[in-house]
């Protein structure tokens, strides 16, 4: 066979190259020189290198950023030095994380490396090599088996007994069999048997290439709060420059010297800004990092923190998500019809058998499929070591799941399987799909067991059985595979002497089924009730198969019969019905689009996942959740790490981005307020007999006093009651929306009326008006910071004693500026005596007060205050704009006449790896 490999990134002619091999002695060394040049290392294409000064750039381009830097500027000409090195210590700390951020991103190509496979055995010149598996070309001649990763796409010329485990590559829990004439991709694991293949594709061609490709081209998008922070900073930009100039026109027309005004108005600019909330951000996401580092959540960017606060949408990944990631044997059916439900914890061998929902002793017959399952089986099961504290699988984790089955029904695997030595056997093959072990008892008679797929075990003459229990047993076989399980038949038999053909045995008695499947975490049941009453969509997502899909869903409470279910293989899933909760068959690409689409709906996506597969749509969400136990691709794709893979904990993750973002608001609401006051003092002023009102030092000042230690102090402040009983808010809303850029106009108003009336009463009582004017205008925002602290059920407990404490000693300093003569000659005030101060901080209390006053209890139920900003948040979007939207904790409805993919009979009766009937 020719091919063209495609190297046309030189624009150079592209040259074919034979890919035919000779299977008994493989490719030459010239030929695999030849084709190494041609088609180049069987390698990750590595990401190209950003330097150091193009990241930083990229960070300094942010507009509030920029803001800074011209503030910076601008403090350094007015030699305001303190405030100077407050504001460019924020920006070099931010621009510190967000290039680390950068370098973390590019990380998730480089781990790719760390899961190909490092050698290979290949044939070349007739000879046996190991070889790195970057030197493998495409004609190669290569060897696999049990405990190898393929190296390479292999076109598999022989097979015997190969199974893979694909689960990194497309979801698939169960490990799936490969047949001489398939193809075994790279970057999946030889579970059993062994293969030779000749190598049809390679690095970037290859299965795992092509997700490479897909992490390298998938950028993760901005958060909300990124977002929300550069239209701020656009807007304030705007907002100060254009007041600014207004204070600058109404100075000079006043009669005011050019210069003079011209120092005043850039002053306001720097009032109007506040500097010091990327460093309220920096810190509320740092607190919040640790909090949910606390909670065995580690977020690998600081942004991810508050972006769960936003999320609308959980599309979680189902096999290692919300479920085990193991397999397990779940319900038993013996040969009499009696059902029994088995539970344990991954392959630890300890659990407990149900019957009728009730613990119950193992019975005789259920002990009897359990021996036999065990017997028939060429598993075993390590137990923890240091570096691995759970039981494992050594071999077929179908298998490994029987042993442990046989261990919670009471039987010592190892000295069951000494009592009856096998000495014949006849391995599990695509064919007859069944498999036949013969065993010598003690009394020198053979005990012949055969499992399988239930259409190939529960036919005569293999078994002796009545129509009526086979088909009672194909009944019960077919109801486990509806609920999404994989079922085996069991058979055996004991005789005088083993069996002629152990690939064809007859007169076998059925022992019974089991179902074997991929059981969900302990409390994953609870998590979609938790994120509906966080007001989020929980979605489930995956690889497997449609029955699959629906069983778990149906355990989670995502599906109900008659529900829309997608299919991956059968449509654009990206296109799917609104109310759809449980997509099937997916791919890593269709991944991608299902998360476009809801975010083009409008919705905060938030991507669960463990897997290589999972990779790219880890990125591409909005935030990226791994699990801690999954590859290393996946956790350095994501964003949130979960240590202990509890998805719940990421339901507490929410409520933390959500106080993470009400701390952000919070501040904002206080220093905007204050930069209003300050622009409306310099304005209304001179129409009130007050020249200048302040001095450009006095503005500064204060400036540094309120928007420094108080402010950062407010990104510390606690959660409210309730965070988690209210809907996300709108992706699409603003931060200074619902309602919080009419607070900050009420409040700057509150705080402007209280210092022009404290100045204009000064100035008619022929006392020091401007220096009483600067004192309660400070005194005034530092009462604000008390007032918009976190509402608090009744009787809880204040937890953040450092804003208390920074007011306290901000309203010292403040209070100083009028008292002592070095402060007296920087700022140009002048002093004031013990009542004139008394009665500046009595006025001052005002506005906080009123603050206090207009806000109700907080409501312990609904942790709301009646007037806090968001009551105004609308239900989240479910199905984007126009599709209606529902409030926390309902359910999704289909209306009549909605289309709907449902599971249907044909898909009931192909078993999860959709090819065979239930096995």
């Amino acid at each position: 066979m020719w091919e063209r490999p495609g190297n046309g990134e030189d624009g150079g002619p592209a040259v074919p190259v034979d890919t035919s091999t000779r299977p008994a002695t493989g490719l030459s060394s010239a030929e695999a020189a030849a084709r190494l040049r041609a088609d180049g290392p069987n390698a990750a294409v590595a990401p190209p290198r950003r330097h150091l000064a193009t990241r930083v750039l990229h960070q300094l381009t942010d507009p509030l950023v920029a803001l800074l830097l011209a503030a910076a500027v601008v403090t350094t000409v007015l030699r305001d030095y303190p405030d100077t090195a407050v504001i460019v210590l924020v920006v070099l700390v931010n621009t510190a994380i967000g290039v680390v951020q950068e370098v973390r991103a590019d990380r998730a190509i480089a781990a790719l490396d760390q899961l190909a496979a490092p050698t290979a055995r290949v044939v070349r010149d007739g000879r046996d090599l190991v070889l790195p598996a970057a030197d493998l070309v495409r004609g190669d001649l290569v060897r696999v088996e049990a405990g190898d990763v393929v190296p390479a796409d292999l076109l598999l010329a022989e097979a015997a007994r190969l199974t893979l485990d694909e689960s990194a590559l497309t979801g698939e829990s169960v490990p799936v069999g490969r047949a001489a004439g398939e193809e075994a991709s790279a970057g999946t694991v030889v579970t059993t048997g062994r293969a030779t293949g000749t190598v049809v594709r390679t690095g970037a061609a290859s299965a795992l290439g092509r997700i490479t490709a897909l992490v390298a081209s998938t950028r993760p998008a901005a958060t909300p709060l990124q977002r929300r922070l550069a239209g701020l900073g656009r807007l304030l930009g705007f907002a100060a420059v254009v007041l600014s100039g207004l204070v600058f026109v109404v100075g000079v027309v006043g009669g005011r010297p050019v210069v003079d005004m011209a120092v005043t108005a850039v002053s306001l600019v720097v009032a109007a800004v506040p500097e010091s909330l990327p460093a309220v951000v920096t810190l509320a996401l740092a607190l919040g990092a640790r909090r949910m580092a606390g909670a065995r959540a580690i977020p690998r960017r600081l942004h991810a923190v508050e972006t769960l606060g936003s999320v609308t949408v959980i599309a979680s990944d189902k096999t290692g998500t919300l479920t085990e990631g193991r397999m397990a044997v779940q319900h038993a059916v013996t040969a009499d019809g009696s059902r029994y439900g088995v539970t344990g914890t991954g392959y630890a061998p300890r659990g407990a058998v149900h019957h009728g929902g009730e613990p119950v002793a193992v019975p005789d017959e259920l002990r009897r499929l359990a021996r036999a399952g065990l017997l028939c089986n060429d598993a075993t099961l390590a137990p923890p070591t240091d570096e691995r504290p759970e039981w494992a699988a050594v071999g077929d984790p179908l298998e490994a799941a029987l042993v442990a089955f046989a261990a919670r029904c009471g039987l010592e695997p190892e000295t069951t399987r000494a009592a009856w030595p096998r000495v014949a056997e006849h391995p599990f093959d695509q064919e007859l799909r069944r498999m036949t072990t013969v065993h010598r008892s003690c009394d020198r008679r053979y005990l012949v067991v055969c499992k399988g797929a239930p259409e190939n075990v529960l036919v005569a003459p293999l078994v002796d059985a009545s129509a009526e229990e086979i088909a009672e047993l194909s009944a019960a076989a077919h109801r486990l595979a509806a609920e999404g399980l994989r079922v085996l038949a069991v058979a055996s038999a004991v005789a005088d002497t083993p069996p002629a053909d152990p690939a064809r045995p007859t007169g076998l008695r059925p022992v019974g089924l089991v179902a074997v499947g991929d059981p969900l975490r302990e409390g994953a049941a609870d998590i979609a009730g938790s994120f509906d009453d966080a007001g989020v969509r929980l979605l489930l997502v995956t690889g497997d198969h449609p029955a699959t899909a629906a069983a778990i869903g149906g355990q989670l409470g995502l599906w109900r019969e008659g529900d829309p279910l997608v299919r991956g293989d059968d449509g654009d899933p990206a296109r799917a019905h609104p109310q759809a909760r449980v997509f099937a068959r997916t791919q890593p690409e269709q991944k991608l689009d299902i998360i476009a689409g809801l975010q083009s709906r409008g919705h905060v996506v938030a991507m669960t996942g463990d897997g290589v597969n999972d990779a790219p749509a880890l990125r591409r969400a909005d935030i990226g959740v791994a699990m801690g136990s999954g590859t290393e691709v996946a956790r350095q794709a994501a964003d949130l790490v979960l240590v202990d893979d509890d998805l719940s904990t990421v339901a507490a993750a929410i409520g933390e981005g959500r106080r993470i973002y009400d701390n952000i608001r919070r501040f904002l609401r206080y220093a905007l307020s204050g930069g209003v006051a300050e622009i409306a003092v310099m304005l209304l002023g001179p129409l009130f007999g007050l020249a200048v009102p302040l001095l450009p030092a006095q503005i500064l000042w204060v400036n540094l006093l309120t928007h420094g230690v108080p402010g950062v102090a407010l990104g510390a402040e606690p959660a409210e009651p309730g965070t988690l009983r209210r809907t996300p808010r709108s992706p699409s809303e603003s931060v200074l929306g619902a309602g919080l850029g009419r607070d900050v106009l009420v409040t700057g108003a509150l705080i402007a009326a209280v210092v022009l009336g404290a100045g204009v009463a000064a100035a008619h009582a022929d006392r020091p008006w401007q220096s009483v004017v600067f004192v309660v205008l400070g005194l005034a925002q530092l009462g604000v910071a008390l007032a918009v602290r976190a509402p608090r059920a009744g009787g809880a407990r204040r937890g953040n004693r450092a804003l208390p404490v920074a007011v306290a000693v901000s309203a010292l300093l403040q209070v100083a500026g009028v008292l002592l003569p070095p402060l007296r000659e920087l700022l140009g005030t002048e002093p004031l005596g013990a009542v004139e101060l008394l009665a500046c901080a009595a006025v001052s209390v005002l506005p906080g007060l009123v603050l206090r006053l207009a806000r109700r209890p907080v409501d312990p139920a609904t942790g709301s205050s009646g007037t806090e900003p968001h009551d105004a948040v609308t239900p989240a979007v479910v199905g984007g704009p126009g599709q209606g939207t529902r409030a926390a904790g309902c359910q999704g409805t289909r209306a009549a006449g909605d289309p709907a993919v449902t599971v249907g009979a044909a898909d009931r009766d192909q078993g999860p790896d959709g090819r065979d009937g239930r096995l």
